[in-house]
């Protein structure tokens, strides 16, 4: 019975130490927290965007006219100013939905970087996103195009925002055309 105790109880400490040892070690290779302060002052640079946007919208899909809708953006800062919400929905002259998406902006303070998700029919993309003075940028690769988005503040304060579809060496073809108002 003498032999039973005394090997366990000098395996229990080296076990620690191993388990202590591989901790710090992964721990060692966590990123560091992120800093909240950082975040919501990046965000701070669309607040401009918070509230409820409508106007005309134009689609062109291809040879023929393009389609009439409206275009209806509600912008919302969720998790104290950390993410903006932004949801959009398109409706005919009928007033049924045609095109409905929802996306999320959010700041990535250890690349500096502003991230883009929108979902849209069971799809989603996640991009960079490029603030600029009076507006952002986003874009993607869908198989052989590139896609563009560009949004900016007119003079009026519209939110004048355009997609670009370019396939290869063509010029780019304008895909959505739209001019929104803010509504207080």
């Amino acid at each position: 019975m003498k032999h039973l105790f005394p090997r366990p109880i000098l395996l229990a400490p080296l076990a620690v130490a191993s388990l202590l040892a591989v901790s710090f070690h992964l721990s060692a290779q966590q990123p560091g927290m992120p800093n909240v302060d950082a975040q919501r002052e990046a965000m701070k640079r669309l607040a401009y965007l918070a509230g409820h946007w409508t106007g005309p919208a134009l689609i062109s899909r291809g040879p023929g006219e393009p389609i009439h809708l409206t275009q209806s953006e509600t912008v919302q800062f969720k998790l104290d100013g950390l993410v903006l919400l932004v949801e959009g929905e398109s409706t005919g002259s009928d007033g049924k939905a045609q095109f409905q998406a929802l996306a999320t902006i959010a700041f990535d303070d250890s690349t500096h970087t502003y991230r883009f998700r929108a979902y849209n029919d069971g799809r989603y993309i996640d991009t960079e996103l490029t603030v600029q003075p009076d507006g952002f940028a986003w874009g993607f690769d869908a198989g052989p195009a590139r896609i563009q988005n560009t949004m900016h503040l007119t003079a009026k304060g519209e939110w004048q925002e355009t997609t670009d579809v370019v396939f290869g060496s063509n010029p780019p073809h304008h895909s959505v055309d739209m001019l929104l108002q803010q509504r207080r």
